[in-house]
Formats: C-alpha cells, structure tokens, sequence
C-alpha cells in the first residue's frame, strides 16, 4: 500500500490549522484575563487607598470638629470674661467721676469726729493723759498730710474711736505723776473702765479718787487704801479676779 505523503501533509495542514487558531484565541484570552486581574487589582489598590484617605479624611474632620467645639466654649467664657471686665471698667469709672464728690463729703466728717474725740479726752476722766492727748494730735496732724490717702484716715480716726471705747470695759494700773498744788508726785492710778479712777502713793499711805464732778482729786479715809492696793494687783494680774469694794462717786451722793 503506497503511503500518501501529500495527502497526510494536507490533512495535517487542514487539522493544524484550526488548532493554532484555537491556541492563539486561549492566548488572547488568557492575556486579557490576565490584564483583567492586573486592572481589577490596580482598582482595588485605589479602592484601598481612596478608603485609606477617606478615613483620613474622618479622622481630621472630627479632630476640626472637637477643635471648633472647645474653640465655641473657650470664645464663650472670654466673652463673658470680657462682659464682665467692661462692667468693672464701668464702675470703676463712676467710683473715679465720683472720688472728688466723695472726698467733698467725707473729709469735712472726719474733720468732725476728730474735733469730736479731742472733747471727750478733754472732758473725760483724765486718765493715760499722755497718750491720749498725743493720739488726738497725730490724728490732726494727719488731716493735714497729702500723702496719707482717704481711707487710711478714716481707718486711724476709727481706731482711736475704738481704743476710747475699749478703755470703758477695761481694768488697768499704770504709774504717773499726780498733780498737786504743793508739788506733783509719782503715784500708782488704777482706772476701772469709766467708772472709777483712783490713786496710791507708791508708799501706800494715800489714796484718792477722781470727781468728775468737781474736776479734782479727793483723797479716800485710809480704810480704802487697802481696797484700791488689791484693785491694783489684779489689774496687774498679781492676783485673781476677785470682788472689789471700791468707793464710787454717785449723783445720789450729792444729794
């Protein structure tokens, strides 16, 4: 049997044909697949990234947003810081449209109540006179001085008032001179509040008291010495509070 070789050549030829045809289609295809898998990958990459800045994005927006939330609460309480300073301002100004006013008024009263202290040391007990009289003329000096301010005035005028109202309430003993028409003599005074003011002789053989009445000393019968002797040590703290019997001058007494 003789072998056709042009005939096998053909048939192959027609059969290789179709088959190289079909291969170079699956090519294609699988390059298309290919470049498929390659955009959809790209995609997803900028899926990825685009989700990536989005939360970015969040993330910043609500930082901004906390940021305006405490920038409206800070703004807030400056306002009301600055309403408040602009209330002070303005009545701080009034105080200083009114200053000269106020001076106008004030100092002539405490022109008046120093004037009024000096009288009643006059015309009080005449006890601590040193002190007291000394006290009424720095507070008249004080008057006269610039560069003590308004308050500071009416401060000290305020305090000697209370000192004066201090000694109504008070025991004390302190030495002084005793003035006499002979000669004046250093003596113990005992002052018990505004009721009483006594003296003793530092040798302990006199003793007297104050009559506001006459505005003179009386000397007391010398079974009172020993009563303002012990009324001088308690003052001094010699000696426990205890009753004293004291003499005291009385309206009834004139009668």
């Amino acid at each position: 049997m003789q072998f056709n070789f042009s005939r096998l050549c053909c048939l192959l030829g027609i059969w290789l044909v179709p088959l190289f045809t079909y291969a170079g289609a699956l090519d294609l295809a699988v390059d298309q697949q290919v470049q498929t898998d390659i955009a959809a990958q790209r995609t997803q990459q900028q899926i990825d990234s685009l989700d990536d800045e989005t939360r970015e994005l969040l993330a910043e927006y609500r930082s901004i947003l906390n940021q305006k939330e405490s920038l409206a609460a800070y703004n807030s309480q400056l306002e009301q810081l600055v309403s408040s300073q602009q209330d002070e301002l303005a009545s701080v100004e009034d105080q200083l449209a009114n200053i000269d006013t106020t001076q106008r008024d004030i100092t002539p009263l405490m022109i008046k109540m120093v004037e009024v202290i000096e009288q009643f040391v006059e015309l009080d007990t005449p006890f601590l006179p040193e002190e007291r009289n000394s006290r009424v003329a720095q507070l008249k000096a004080m008057m006269d001085r610039a560069d003590v301010n308004l308050s500071e005035k009416y401060r000290r005028i305020l305090e000697a008032y209370q000192v004066e109202t201090e000694y109504g309430r008070t025991l004390e003993a302190y030495q002084g001179e005793l003035e006499a028409e002979e000669q004046n003599r250093t003596v113990d005074f005992l002052r018990v509040g505004r009721v009483g003011l006594y003296y003793l002789t530092l040798d302990q053989l006199e003793a007297g008291m104050w009559d506001q009445e006459t505005k003179s000393w009386q000397q007391l019968p010398r079974d009172a010495i020993q009563s303002v002797a012990q009324g001088l040590k308690v003052a001094r703290k010699q000696l426990p509070p205890d009753l004293l019997t004291l003499p005291v001058k009385t309206p009834e007494a004139n009668r």
